[in-house]
């Protein structure tokens, strides 16, 4: 890793209130490009509306959002930000449960977000190589064919990484992936995050700290809507006010 990667996302002093309940308190972060970084901390600690606010769901009060070299994220609606190459995957998995898995990642493929007329017209081979590469990735290359809705929880989380995967971001936001998973998926989780890691950015939010450690990679930890501590998985396991706000409970 080199220390002088370009910064790809950028917060500094954001502030965000709740009918006066501070989700974020003058909260910053730096992600390198090509980062992946793991974000904990307790209930309640900001880790989903820091999500909103990159993505452009909630608005901050104070404070600057910069994706790239200078794109203000603040100035800009969820739609624009998605196309500006950063792809959010909620908790809960939301796949087309009638369709295959082949299918939705057809449908989910860059370039048309129309209602997809064409899972009726014939896929160019460009599009087939992507979503066989892609297939391959999220581990679900021998259930193409199956309906989305027989897939196990886990491995419907895949497909949706899939899904956005296939919208080509440059940034990828991961909402507590291995929730509800077996050991095994957990497992498999986090080598295909690394996967992906390999060439896009990925920021995973997560309380499963055994999947934190299995990711290897730099943790911020949050705590009232601000940065408690931050380092590897051992410096903030080890840090004392960590502990007491979040692993002693």
């Amino acid at each position: 890793m080199s220390g002088n990667r370009e910064t790809l996302l950028y917060l500094d002093g954001v502030s965000v209130t709740f009918d006066g309940f501070r989700a974020l308190n003058s909260l910053s972060l730096v992600l390198a490009e090509g980062e992946m970084r793991a974000v904990i901390g307790p209930n309640g600690a900001g880790k989903t509306t820091m999500m909103d606010v990159i993505t452009g769901k909630t608005r901050p009060d104070t404070g600057k959002v910069v994706f790239g070299k200078d794109t203000d994220l603040t100035k800009m609606d969820e739609p624009a930000i998605a196309d500006l190459g950063i792809g959010r995957k909620f908790q809960k998995p939301t796949v087309f449960e009638p369709h295959t898995v082949w299918d939705n990642l057809l449908l989910a493929l860059a370039g048309d977000r129309r209602p997809r007329f064409t899972l009726w017209a014939r896929q160019t081979s460009e599009e087939s190589d992507r979503i066989d590469a892609i297939l391959k990735t999220i581990r679900l290359r021998e259930h193409r064919d199956r309906r989305s809705g027989d897939l196990s929880h886990g491995q419907k989380q895949w497909l949706e990484i899939g899904m956005l995967l296939a919208q080509e971001p440059q940034l990828l936001l991961v909402d507590e992936p291995v929730a509800g998973m077996t050991d095994a998926e957990t497992e498999q989780t986090a080598e295909l995050l690394r996967e992906i890691n390999r060439t896009r950015s990925v920021v995973v939010v997560e309380h499963d700290m055994a999947f934190v450690r299995a990711l290897g990679v730099k943790v911020t930890v949050l705590h009232e809507g601000s940065v408690l501590s931050e380092g590897s998985i051992d410096h903030v396991s080890n840090d004392p006010r960590v502990i007491e706000v979040y692993l002693g409970r």
